[in-house]
């Protein structure tokens, strides 16, 4: 696993935004650039990645694993991309892939194509044909050019490390891309089938809006005397906990059953029935993840969960940024963008007398 995958960010996005460059404008709940560096994680393909920006602030609250490094760029796209090469050339790689960070909608599938690809090609390149009908000038004369003889070329484009290397340095022209090397010095270069949605976001209306679906989730359980008592999947000290058939955590119950109802797949009840001795005192979270992962498999991503936890105690307020913490971490999801409100009923009810919990919580999310 001899691979590199540089992300190239050091753009100033003029045409996208007047002070946020754009690869770092939110989208679909994480940073555009976010995209692309936890797909090339997730693939696993990569022994380093590489971020080159020419904002370096921007990146120094953020925690990334040992295998990411984050450079300097240049005043130009083939600078920087230069600059990365240069960077890795110690390492002695065998192949790089060269990614715009301004396309967040790649699929690992297509990583892996372009791997396969590199076995027998010194540069593969995704291309797409073009929807809309092309036109160029030459003086005052217009031509259509021939759609089924024209390539739109996408990121991430992957080569052999030295090859591209070697014309790197000698380069003489600003290029738009690094196919145009090859092609400019006449070497082949493959071209495989791109990626519809593997568009380039240009300008803010390219981010676009997406159809939003609710869902809401309860639940509540009673308070027990020597029990531990769980809530948003972390241990809280108190006199009791919860029954229930599993660890009876409310908040993680509540918030599977709102997502469930959000992409109407029933109830938690349904996936986890309680006469099932498998389930039996099992920790909530080991609920969750396979409900996270439907959610990632139907391709929904979360836009914010807002919770209403019921109980007169133990108080939330000394406890709301340790659960959120764990949400987010449990949800994949910024803790920004969870709410966490305790509520007490004035002394009504069981729960009024200290003998049950319950939450309530709205989820959001998006296809």
């Amino acid at each position: 696993m001899n691979n590199y995958f540089v992300i190239l960010a050091a753009g100033k996005s003029k045409r996208f935004h007047k002070k946020l460059p754009k690869q770092f404008y939110n989208y679909k709940n994480k940073e555009i650039i976010d995209h692309s560096i936890e797909k090339s994680l997730i693939s696993k393909l990569f022994k380093k990645i590489i971020i080159v920006t020419n904002n370096l602030n921007h990146f120094k609250k953020k925690k990334y694993p040992k295998s990411i490094s984050i450079i300097k760029g240049g005043k130009e796209r083939s600078d920087s991309s230069f600059i990365a090469l240069k960077y890795i050339k110690k390492f002695k790689p065998k192949n790089v892939f060269i990614h715009d960070a301004a396309r967040p909608n790649f699929s690992i599938s297509l990583l892996h194509k372009l791997i396969v690809s590199l076995k027998r090609n010194k540069a593969s390149i995704p291309v797409i044909s073009s929807k809309d009908s092309i036109k160029y000038k030459v003086k005052n004369q217009l031509f259509n050019l021939n759609r089924n003889s024209s390539y739109l070329t996408q990121t991430p484009q992957a080569f052999k490390f030295n090859d591209l290397y070697k014309l790197s340095i000698n380069q003489k022209i600003k290029v738009q891309d690094e196919a145009t090397l090859f092609i400019e010095n006449n070497l082949k270069v493959k071209f495989i089938k791109g990626e519809n949605l593997n568009n380039k976001i240009t300008y803010k209306e390219d981010v676009g809006e997406t159809k939003k679906y609710y869902g809401i989730g309860f639940d509540i359980h009673r308070l027990v005397k020597n029990k531990k008592l769980y809530l948003g999947g972390i241990k809280i000290p108190f006199h009791s906990g919860l029954k229930g058939h599993s660890d009876g955590d409310v908040i993680i119950h509540s918030i599977i059953d709102g997502l469930l109802g959000a992409m109407r797949k029933k109830d938690i009840g349904t996936f986890f029935p309680d006469n099932k001795r498998k389930f039996k005192d099992i920790r909530s979270p080991k609920l969750l993840k396979p409900i996270i992962n439907i959610l990632n498999k139907n391709n929904f991503y979360i836009n914010n969960l807002d919770i209403n936890l019921i109980c007169e105690q133990p108080k939330m307020s000394k406890y709301r940024d340790k659960i959120l913490e764990s949400l987010s971490h449990l949800l994949n999801l910024d803790k920004k963008l969870i709410n966490l409100k305790g509520k007490t009923v004035e002394k009504l009810g069981l729960i009024g007398k200290e003998k049950a919990i319950a939450c309530e919580v709205i989820c959001s999310i998006s296809q």
